[in-house]
């Protein structure tokens, strides 16, 4: 070879393997939308795939409650008083404390995580029946707050000007309540005024439906902040321009355009939130305004427990776990979304 010349293909046309290569790993990269490098990431996350597989466990836990609870063969509001073969459950004269088992928890094969003192009630029952309550409040409050988020943010930063101005007053006041003290105050009152001006009876139904929405109304105005920012941002983006030369309206830009923009960030807030609202239903049911008997909730659970604490450990001590558990996977696929959505992101 001389000095200066180039290397070029041979006749056949083959290229050099290196160039193949990085051609080929090229072609694969490219046309990767954000959703797919995020699932791959996710995919190679084993602390998110663990704690999807909890998550996927645990739902599938409370929607199929009835079909687990038969299998076990105790309702969760039934009381026990006797075994199976006439033995004496409960210690009456200890007040009413299980009779036997671990720890003095009534663990047996017949009741697997034991019973409560005093009414004999399954705690594994009410344990799988209790993750509906706490399940379905968050996931209701979520999409209540997301939805509310979402488009008071995208109208105050789409429009700005005076519009933008009170809608952001209105997410500042919102922000600076106590919430949890409002909530506390409103859901009774609210279950009051349903059921004198309406006749809607103050069953565990309207608690639920009052604690979604409530959840949801002092939980909105956060992402509407962000939303609110990042719409700022996309509203001056090239395709947002086009669209408005092409003659489109703020309606089809706002929900055609905008929208698909801000789906990572919402996925993220929603996974994020879901256990802040499931810590919450807990709180508000141990402090006596979430869900009333005999219908099952860990927050409940945990505040008839803690009368028990000394006796019987293991009846506070189940709801207790259940509770981390569930709220530490919801938090860890959080993250684990938030890293694999933001290039730039990672755990080091």
């Amino acid at each position: 070879m001389t000095l200066g010349a180039t290397e070029v293909p041979s006749a056949d046309g083959d290229l050099p393997a290196d160039h193949i290569a990085d051609t080929a790993e090229a072609t694969q990269i490219e046309g990767r939308s954000l959703g797919q490098i995020a699932w791959a990431r996710l995919k190679k996350d084993k602390v998110a795939l663990v704690s999807a597989i909890i998550i996927l466990l645990i739902i599938l836990m409370a929607l199929f409650a009835p079909l687990i609870v038969k299998i076990s063969g105790y309702p969760p509001d039934q009381p026990n008083f006797k075994g199976p073969n006439g033995e004496d459950l409960l210690d009456t004269f200890n007040g009413g404390i299980p009779a036997g088992g671990f720890l003095g928890s009534g663990m047996s094969s017949e009741h697997w995580l034991g019973i409560e003192p005093q009414n004999g009630r399954d705690i594994f029952a009410r344990l799988v029946y209790g993750a509906r309550a706490s399940l379905l409040v968050a996931l209701g409050g979520t999409i209540v707050a997301v939805v509310l988020g979402t488009i008071v943010g995208m109208v105050a930063g789409y429009f700005r000007g005076w519009v933008d101005s009170w809608l952001s007053r209105l997410m500042d006041i919102l922000l600076s309540f106590p919430a949890l003290l409002f909530i506390l105050a409103l859901t009774p009152v609210i279950a009051d005024r349903a059921q004198a001006t309406f006749g809607i009876p103050d069953d565990n139904e309207l608690r639920m439906g009052v604690l979604i929405f409530v959840l949801g109304f002092f939980g909105w105005a956060y992402l509407a902040r962000i939303v609110r920012g990042q719409t700022l941002s996309i509203r001056e983006r090239e395709f947002i321009e086009a669209a408005r030369s092409l003659g489109a309206g703020p309606g089809y830009v706002i929900f055609k355009q905008i929208l698909p923009n801000l789906i990572p960030t919402l996925l993220v807030y929603s996974t994020l939130i879901i256990p802040t609202y499931i810590t919450a239903e807990a709180a508000l049911s141990f402090l006596g305004v979430g869900v009333k008997e005999p219908t099952s909730s860990w927050g409940r659970m945990i505040s008839d427990a803690s009368n028990w604490y000394e006796t019987d450990p293991l009846y506070l001590f189940f709801p207790g776990l259940m509770l981390f558990i569930t709220v530490l996977a919801f938090n860890l696929l959080g993250d684990s979304v938030r890293d694999a959505l933001d290039p730039r992101a990672g755990r080091g």
